[in-house]
């Protein structure tokens, strides 16, 4: 370990010639909410607005003489190539999945210019690994991993060497985001046994939780994509041999749904524009408990590209998960003052949000969709006991993936 210090300290020094440190801020909101000292490792900030800069400059410092840079990413990883293709000079191809959100695509395209290519290829991001593994073979280029790569990993790590030097100490307790373990490898290496971790998945790409239960990486059969910075079926053969050991208990999975409400309040409360992935840490407060009461957690908040198109997305999503948000299909009489009738039982904070006549289910009867929002989740107890007292037949598709993603 005493080694890997001294080589995650030297490229520290060496990431100085490309941009200035992230800030580790005390955040008083969080602070006081879990009764403990939380700070903030804003990797949000850097100029990539994620950390993923730090391993592909450490990757590329080492093989300067090559020509051809090759990168497969679901785009933090790509920004942080293609902002160093430009800054060497150097010509890089970086391989994206098509459901990369726009935003991410754009931004890697900007921070390349003239210098890269983008080429979008599978729906997942091990689909476009393959695709760019690939041709870097045919082209005789250098392959940039995203995680499972020495370099790349001993890059991420100069995280951990930025907060021991700021915070004055290793932390007590650290939460690290993990999608194919770069950086969660990294701290591991650099801090040892000396803090308590904390590892947070998406629920939906559960890859370290899988990898541990089977005892080596192995594919994800499905993968969520809505945390696409930490969305990846299968965790990298090197970070896994420096997470084997940590056992479950150190690990948390996320509902996606719970962490729109972490994104969100980060937004309305401090201003703080985070991706799913960068929420994932911040959003593993509140399973932790007393395990962090006075205490100094560090949070690494790892990205910051946020597609704000996706906003309304979130705020469902969070909406739901709060319990203040419904769907209904609702069985409508095909008579004058039905719909009267049912207005009527609504509540003062209940707003629709939704109204479509669906068909015609028998010849007296209509099926309705209706989104309903409101302020309590008690407040759909009341009304659905007076729809039932009124005669109205409806059921509830919030939960039900299968039908939602048909008709809403």
């Amino acid at each position: 370990m005493t080694n890997f210090r001294h080589m995650a300290q030297a490229a520290e020094v060496a990431l100085r010639d490309v941009f200035a440190e992230t800030p580790l801020q005390l955040n008083q909101h969080l602070s006081e909410k879990f009764g403990t000292r939380v700070w903030l490792k804003r990797e949000d900030l850097s100029p990539v607005r994620s950390y993923k800069l730090r391993g592909a400059y450490n990757a590329m410092r080492k093989c300067k003489d090559t020509n051809l840079y090759v990168a497969a990413s679901a785009g933090n990883h790509a920004q942080g190539v293609a902002y160093m293709c430009k800054h060497l000079g150097k010509k890089g191809v970086i391989f994206m999945p098509v459901t990369t959100p726009d935003q991410k695509i754009q931004k890697t395209r900007m921070f390349g210019g003239e210098f890269i290519e983008i080429r979008l290829v599978g729906d997942y991001f091990d689909a476009c690994l393959e695709a760019a593994q690939s041709y870097c073979t045919e082209e005789n280029g250098t392959f940039l991993s995203p995680f499972d790569d020495n370099d790349v990993i001993e890059g991420q790590s100069t995280v951990g060497v930025e907060i021991e030097r700021q915070l004055g100490k290793v932390p007590d307790h650290l939460i690290v985001p993990v999608g194919g373990g770069g950086l969660s490898s990294g701290m591991v290496q650099y801090f040892g046994a000396t803090c308590q971790y904390t590892f947070v998945e998406p629920f939906g790409g559960a890859c370290l939780h899988a990898a541990i239960q089977a005892g080596k990486p192995v594919s994800l059969p499905s993968v969520n994509t809505f945390a696409d910075g930490a969305a990846v079926a299968r965790i990298g053969e090197r970070p896994f041999s420096h997470l084997k050991g940590i056992g479950l208990a150190n690990v948390l999975k996320i509902n996606e749904d719970r962490l729109c409400t972490t994104m969100l309040e980060m937004l309305n409360v401090e201003g703080i524009v985070l991706e799913p992935a960068g929420a994932l840490s911040v959003d593993a407060l509140g399973d932790l408990g007393g395990a962090i009461q006075g205490r100094d957690v560090v949070c690494v908040t790892s990205g910051g590209n946020f597609d704000f198109e996706r906003l309304p997305e979130v705020k469902e999503r969070a909406q739901k998960y709060a319990g203040i948000k419904k769907y209904l299909i609702l069985r409508m009489p095909q008579r004058p003052g039905a719909l009267k009738d049912f207005l009527g039982l609504l509540g003062p904070n209940d707003d629709i949000a939704r109204f479509e006549y669906l068909k015609k289910s028998a010849r007296n009867f209509g099926s309705v969709l209706i989104g309903i929002e409101t302020t309590n989740p008690e407040n759909f107890d009341r009304l659905f006991v007076l729809l039932g007292e009124n005669g109205f037949t409806f059921s509830d598709i919030t939960d039900d993936d299968t039908v939602s993603q048909f008709v809403i």
